[in-house]
């Protein structure tokens, strides 16, 4: 019997990069794992830094630190390397872009020439835009590159609205959609409670519901990672858990449903475009893309937040 191992690249030994490590260890998501940087010392010190925990973690991952010819047998790859944005100076997430994308280019250089040809998680920022730039230079299949984009507002979102309702997050589903930034929207009218819409639950139960303010929910979540930068300087465990979430229903073939950004085709009205919608994630990447249905007001703001994406990623391919 050949028992076959998993391998994760991480390129990026970033608080990012060395947070989504510390969790697909911990979670026994990889039996290898590859720390990928210009910074090579620093890549090697995440590595080392990973590598001592093991003696205390229930499952063993060789981490090490490498090159790109370490690509080549890996199933799984996620690009984590790019600027923060400048609070000081109000940058935005796309504000980054252009940092971003002269950083990429030695990343897909190293790429195509390690002749990987599996899944690639894009965490960069501006995420959806990032992704699809990615996508495009490296003539990727659509289905194999996706963008962790609204997994963590959507985390966001549900703790929020947690922390109103009293009811624990993982008896809330609600989707932040669009933009892993500042066009996102909410599609209030899918958000359910245990199954129970929440616009019903708000009618029902005015004394309990009935006084929300979703608009003000929403914008809390979408800035629950302004607070974490402004605090702390970075955001890490929570894009590490969801990094992690994804990988383990690409790596289990879960078919799990998350709002990942992906590339558009008709779907939602939309074309050419990375956006994040649920999807159907499993063993191949991408397997299917729920359509929800939105109010007209709500895919008025979705329309919205594709066209900024798609007017970004138009800048990105001229830089």
């Amino acid at each position: 019997m050949t028992l076959r191992t998993r391998k994760i690249i991480i390129i990026g030994a970033g608080h990012v990069g060395s947070h989504a490590g510390y969790a697909l260890a911990s979670q026994g998501l990889a039996e290898k794992i590859v720390y990928i940087d210009t910074d090579e010392e620093k890549a090697g010190a995440q590595a080392l830094d990973l590598f001592d925990a093991m003696a205390y973690l229930p499952h063993r991952v060789l981490v090490t630190a490498g090159d790109y010819t370490e690509a080549a047998d890996a199933d799984l790859l996620i690009i984590a390397a790019g600027p923060l944005p400048d609070m000081g100076k109000g940058q935005s997430r796309m504000d980054t872009l252009a940092q971003t994308i002269e950083i990429l280019q030695g990343i897909l250089d190293g790429i195509k020439q390690s002749g990987f040809h599996g899944i690639i998680i894009s965490v960069s920022n501006p995420a959806d835009v990032v992704a699809h730039y990615v996508q495009h230079r490296l003539g990727y299949p659509k289905e194999k590159i996706i963008s962790t984009s609204t997994v963590l507002d959507s985390a966001r979102l549900r703790r929020v609205l947690s922390e109103k309702i009293g009811i624990d997050q993982k008896s809330i589903y609600a989707y932040a959609l669009g933009e892993h930034g500042e066009s996102q929207m909410v599609a209030w009218s899918t958000v359910t409670i245990a199954g129970k819409p929440v616009l019903e639950l708000m009618k029902e139960k005015p004394d309990k519901y009935g006084q929300l303010d979703l608009e003000a929910i929403a914008e809390e979540g979408k800035a629950g990672g302004w607070h974490i930068l402004g605090g702390k300087g970075s955001t890490e465990f929570g894009i590490g858990a969801a990094i992690a979430e994804v990988t383990r229903a690409v790596f289990a073939d879960e078919k799990r449903v998350l709002p990942v950004s992906v590339l558009l085709e008709g779907e939602y009205g939309q074309r050419g475009v990375y956006a994040s919608v649920p999807a159907v994630l499993g063993i191949h990447g991408v397997e299917e893309i729920i359509e929800l249905n939105l109010t007209e007001e709500e895919k008025a703001k979705f329309d919205w937040s594709c066209q900024t994406m798609r007017e970004n990623y138009e800048m990105a391919c001229k830089l």
